[in-house]
């Protein structure tokens, strides 16, 4: 077409008159027709026994960017966690792959899994909930796609434009990514987790290669057991800080977690000062929370633990000093000697 018809054209066009229903029709369906090219890859985490609620957040994030969602389940003996996935509704199909690679979840051998699986299916979306494992999985396969990662969203306004906070979460930053491919990792707290019934997707096996790397190799790992509630997915958790002044005044706050089926965590200060074990931390570097009830007890409020537990839906804090950063985002607070006010609480539930 030369300059001169073109020009015709687009008189033709200046003159067409259009109803304005009939437009907002046929946008809607090019935006459903647009959707339809969405396909969103999801990384299922588990333990080769049950899966782990972060995958469930991780689905309903998918949800919402629309399109095709399929779950890729990994491991060496994962048949049964890939049954569980099946159960929920709204998948397109469950990509199993069993390898002795996979043992202890390496990310230089599973990287190549996914990279497999994203050169057959082509996805515009490889998602997944923000983890120690997906931490280290995701920008490797971020880089080796030659895209940017984005990581620890907490909400997405489309398929291209996301929400994650900065500072420390005193700030919320929308992102709009013109990467062909998102890789995404989400923080679980901020999204309902997906059922896992009703549903009845049936499973493949995902593509074939050889994914030990020889880059690393997995030797053992030492797991700590308890009776109580996994610190991400409690309902209620009580944390420590710095004013429990040892270790052994935990024992306070286990007594009190007893009573309430609570899991207990800690601040920054207190892993630090050597009180409790590092996979208790609570916060910007440890682990975020967002209970239904999050009783702080001599903690002070560092910005760096608020991050990690101010999505909690009710606050309740405990600390001698009125002028504590804490009492500002608690919904209750109690100004009194923690080696008081917890036995006393302990002893009225």
């Amino acid at each position: 077409m030369n300059f001169t018809s073109m020009l015709e054209v687009d008189e033709q066009f200046k003159e067409m008159s259009f109803d304005g229903s009939l437009v907002f029709v046929l946008l809607f369906q090019f935006c459903k027709y647009l959707q339809r090219f969405q396909s969103t890859l999801v990384i299922a985490e588990h333990n080769n026994e049950k899966l782990l609620p972060i995958t469930q957040n991780a689905i309903t994030a998918a949800k919402k960017l629309g399109g095709d969602i399929s779950v890729l389940v990994f491991g060496t003996k994962c048949s049964h966690v890939a049954e569980q996935v099946s159960k929920a509704p709204g998948l397109a199909r469950i990509l199993v792959a069993e390898n002795e690679a996979f043992h202890g979840f390496l990310p230089e051998n599973v990287t190549p899994l996914v990279l497999a699986t994203q050169k057959q299916f082509n996805f515009t979306h490889i998602l997944a909930g923000a983890t120690a494992l997906t931490k280290s999985l995701l920008p490797r396969v971020a880089a080796k796609l030659d895209v940017s990662p984005i990581s620890d969203i907490i909400g997405i306004k489309g398929p291209d434009t996301f929400v994650r906070t900065i500072y420390a979460g005193n700030a919320i930053l929308t992102l709009k990514s013109k990467d062909p491919v998102k890789v995404i990792t989400v923080r679980g707290t901020n999204f309902e987790p997906a059922s896992l019934e009703g549903g009845s997707t049936v499973t493949e096996t995902a593509p074939g290669g050889e994914y030990k790397t020889g880059l690393s190799q997995f030797l053992s790992q030492e797991l700590s057991k308890s009776d109580r509630p996994e610190l991400t997915s409690a309902k209620v958790v009580i944390s420590g800080g710095r004013g429990m002044k040892s270790g052994e005044n935990f024992k306070l706050l286990y007594d009190l977690a007893d009573k309430l089926n609570a899991a207990v965590g800690a601040s920054r200060a207190a892993v630090d000062a050597g009180f409790v074990a590092n996979d208790l931390q609570v916060g910007q570097t440890g682990k975020i929370v967002a209970p239904e009830l999050y009783i702080a007890v001599g903690i002070s409020g560092a910005i760096q633990h608020l991050a990690g537990m101010k999505d909690s839906k009710t606050i309740v804090a405990i600390n001698k000093d009125p002028e504590a950063p804490i009492f500002q985002v608690a919904d209750y607070g109690l100004v009194q000697d923690l080696f008081k006010a917890v036995p006393e609480l302990t002893g009225k539930l």
